[in-house]
């Protein structure tokens, strides 16, 4: 199985978290979804769950092969 990979962030002055992939803009949230977002991130123990929980935000992630 892949591993997500190439996501990005970041928080803008407003609150809003810009996420991207591979340089191209994928989803901007905001309000209380960026503050779970954000939430998230900081409970992620490494560089790979944080790609996890980003790829999950932007809605890349049910492709059929995350099972192991």
């Amino acid at each position: 199985m892949a591993a997500p990979a190439g996501f990005e962030w970041t928080v803008r002055r407003n609150g809003e978290v810009v996420i991207t992939h591979h340089g191209r803009r994928a989803s901007v949230l905001r309000g209380r979804a960026a503050e779970r977002l954000l939430e998230r991130l900081g409970r992620a123990a490494d560089e790979a769950q944080q790609q996890h929980v980003l790829a999950r935000a932007t809605g890349n992630y049910r492709r059929g092969n995350e099972r192991r």
